[in-house]
């Protein structure tokens, strides 16, 4: 008796967990998580010049926090690296924000030879001293946060995996009328 009780309280929990996500969700069935931070704090940008989610404003931008000596991040860059080069023409943005775990990472000769080697050729800024890390309240390396034309986070990702659910929200978010 006590384990299907135990059984069955699980259920309902999950069943009401599931109906709290979806009153939060969007008729496009992505969450709203609030407004992007700003990229705040950045040392030095590559790839490009410095960026802000203002002007990104009306494009769907994805912010990539990663550096460059974690194996999960290097695994989820090809990824990141053909979402960016797909989905550009369509309005897609992807900012690596590169927030270093280890002091060797802190270097910018360091973190340009990792771009070339791992061939990012999206904008990426170096967030030494976490201000961008902190601004998102971001925790894990991997992480993903989509951002739609109204500046809004609309999907998060923390860790390897889910590609083909992060591209369905890229899609998703670039099909989106009156985006930009």
């Amino acid at each position: 008796m006590a384990a299907s009780f135990d059984t069955n309280r699980r259920a309902f929990l999950a069943a009401m967990g599931g109906l709290a996500f979806a009153a939060h969700a969007a008729p496009d069935g992505l969450h709203d998580w609030g407004d992007a931070s700003e990229f705040r704090g950045i040392n030095q940008w590559f790839n490009g010049p410095a960026l802000t989610l203002a002007q990104l404003r009306g494009q769907v931008v994805l912010v990539d926090f990663w550096t460059f000596a974690c194996i999960n991040c290097l695994r989820t860059l090809p990824h990141v690296n053909r979402w960016a080069e797909t989905y550009r023409d369509q309005g897609l943005v992807v900012v690596g924000v590169h927030t270093p775990e280890f002091a060797f990472e802190r270097s910018a000769a360091n973190v340009q030879t990792a771009i070339r080697r791992h061939r990012v050729k999206h904008a990426v800024a170096q967030d030494n001293d976490y201000a961008t890390w902190r601004a998102y309240a971001n925790q894990y390396w991997p992480a993903h946060y989509l951002i739609d034309g109204r500046g809004r986070i609309r999907y998060r990702h923390f860790g390897e995996g889910d590609y083909d659910r992060t591209e369905a929200a890229i899609r998703t978010l670039l099909a989106r009328p009156g985006r930009a």
